[in-house]
């Protein structure tokens, strides 16, 4: 009889840790959790020698062209954290983005809210997106990054069963939603320093920015490294 109701209020200690982790997994486009110690969890890395711009990408294949061409330009190299659902309608384009020496990572297959599933679900949606790519660029994806920011200790530990990295931001230019070409690179690049990651999209108006933003880089003595360079793979 001890045994049983220790067991009943183990669950319900369980179920009130998981709805606070879905409650504050996900506030305003950005990740709120109770587990910034975790061990495959970063917002940027504490020793990195340049910065990391990290595109997401679920749509605009001809602005992620774009991109490239511009990042070609300066020398740059990105990492880009690619939908399963995009990549499965642009191989082509996604094997570009690998053929040019770019990091290919995982941004999950349906762009769901990660902070709401469950161990399972995390697995179930991030795994075909992991296989997908590596099929696609044969190559081994150790990075995730959660759609929105989005996420919770059952996505921590269904990337970690994985060994996937998950990535956050140290800065974001919110180009998926304000259209000020001077707000996004102002974002970018503001007292900007080694070890950051700069969250954009393929938008138009990134677009425009990018060669601003990697000048300004340039510029100042940085270099725009991959998230795995930065951290020191």
């Amino acid at each position: 009889m001890k045994g049983k109701l220790i067991s009943i209020v183990t669950n319900i200690v369980l179920v009130a840790v998981v709805a606070a982790v879905s409650f504050v997994g996900f506030f305003g486009g950005s990740a709120v959790t109770v587990s910034k110690e975790n061990s495959n969890l970063y917002y940027g890395a504490e020793n990195g020698e340049g910065v990391s711009l990290m595109f997401n990408v679920y749509e605009r294949t001809d602005n992620v062209l774009k991109i490239l061409d511009i990042l070609d330009e300066y020398e740059a190299k990105s990492t880009f954290f690619i939908g399963g659902s995009w990549a499965d309608d642009n191989v082509d384009c996604v094997r570009e983005i690998f053929k040019r020496g770019h990091e290919i990572a995982s941004h999950g297959y349906f762009h769901k809210d990660h902070s709401r599933m469950s161990v399972d679900q995390n697995l179930e949606e991030i795994r075909p997106s992991v296989k997908l790519l590596n099929m696609i660029c044969n190559t081994n994806v150790t990075l995730f990054a959660p759609p929105s920011g989005a996420f919770g200790e059952a996505t921590l530990n269904a990337c970690l069963s994985m060994d996937l990295r998950v990535i956050m931001w140290s800065r974001d230019t919110i180009d998926w939603r304000d259209k000020d070409v001077g707000l996004i690179y102002s974002r970018a690049t503001k007292s900007l320093k080694s070890g950051e990651f700069v969250l954009m999209h393929p938008t138009d108006c990134t677009v425009t920015a990018l060669p601003k933003i990697l000048t300004y880089i340039r510029d100042n003595g940085l270099c725009a490294v991959t998230v795995s360079e930065n951290l020191g793979e």
